[in-house]
């Protein structure tokens, strides 16, 4: 049976990076079948709605699906709503995860191998805004049973790690009942993961750490906007955005994305480093079941950061078609 994956070029450089991801997909050997659908900016500005109900559809109708990058106006465009948001949402992916791992380039600090857990659907991204004169107010929605969920997924993935470890990043000592409920809900899950070693740290202080003691940490659950900082922060600690992938996740299917954006400055010009979309694409086929897979694609983007050639976001002067030709090679040579 071949999986059914669908591709989302979205925005900017997402034309250039998920076609990259789609070749490394292939040489894998592995059965894939490709469905191509449209979301972003440039769709609504075609269409007039971010996500077409078609593209939906076929996101349903697949085993998992790889988004490219979305640009989002900074600005209020009525009618306009960001497509990975709204995908979010409409689809309940509500765990999103982030993985910082140290890679073989300059820069990059040694001996990180953590993953940031953010609950995706609530807290202050439900974009509860009000405004009166010079006064603007926000809602904060923190649930138990979004909070429970997103405990169980990131007590799960520590339970499955080498060293069991799983910090509850919060600000429960200024927010107690918003963010105190989030805590005391994931400490009541990890009841049932008696091997998994539960401590809470302020996010204030880890975000400190994180700098200071990377290595310390294994996995981190957090609330949405927190985990939205902390994700930034460890993805500057092993090489930046372009090295970063993530995986949107909920019950019955899964969206998986490069955390970095549309890029439009360098858009068209062929130098968009693939990397992040390729790990995310690594992470999906991990999803899937084909671990060992997943696992030889990550080690050929290993090989091709440490010895080049490399983008030159990087520090290089590789092309984006030259560096995926290159983990290709790489990933065949496995």
């Amino acid at each position: 049976m071949a999986y059914r994956i669908c591709l989302i070029e979205g925005d900017g450089i997402g034309h250039e990076v998920v076609p990259a991801a789609r070749r490394v997909l292939e040489a894998t050997g592995l059965p894939l079948e490709f469905v191509e659908a449209e979301a972003g900016w440039e769709t609504f500005e075609r269409r007039g709605t971010s996500v077409p109900e078609e593209t939906v559809e076929k996101i349903l109708s697949c085993h998992a699906t790889l988004f490219g990058a979305a640009t989002s106006p900074t600005r209020k465009v009525p009618g306009f709503f960001g497509a990975i948001r709204y995908l979010r949402r409409r689809l309940d992916l509500y765990a999103n995860v982030r993985p910082a791992k140290s890679r073989p380039i300059p820069g990059s600090r040694p001996g990180v191998d953590l993953i940031i857990v953010r609950e995706n659907t609530e807290g202050l991204y439900v974009e509860q805004e009000r405004r009166y004169l010079d006064v603007a107010i926000a809602d904060a929605v923190i649930s138990k049973k979004a909070s429970e969920r997103i405990g169980r997924v990131a007590l799960k993935l520590a339970e499955s790690r080498p060293r069991k470890t799983l910090h509850i990043a919060h600000k429960a000592n200024v927010l107690p009942i918003t963010q105190g409920l989030f805590l005391d809900t994931v400490r009541e899950v990890a009841r049932d993961f008696p091997l998994v070693n539960v401590q809470d740290i302020i996010v204030d202080n880890c975000a400190m750490q994180l700098v200071m003691r990377p290595e310390r940490f294994d996995v981190i659950v957090t609330t949405n906007l927190l985990g939205d900082i902390l994700s930034d922060l460890t993805a500057g600690l092993v090489g930046g955005l372009g090295l970063a992938p993530s995986a949107n996740i909920g019950d019955t299917t899964a969206v998986f994305e490069p955390v970095h954006g549309s890029a439009p400055d360098i858009a068209g010009k062929g130098i968009a480093n693939p990397t992040a979309t390729i790990l995310s694409a690594a992470m999906m086929l991990d999803y899937l079941g084909e671990k060992e897979a997943a696992q030889k694609v990550e080690r050929a983007v290993d090989q091709v950061l440490e010895h080049g050639p490399r983008t030159p976001d990087l520090g290089g002067n590789a092309t984006t078609e030259t560096f995926t030709e290159a983990v290709i090679q790489a990933l065949k040579n496995l």
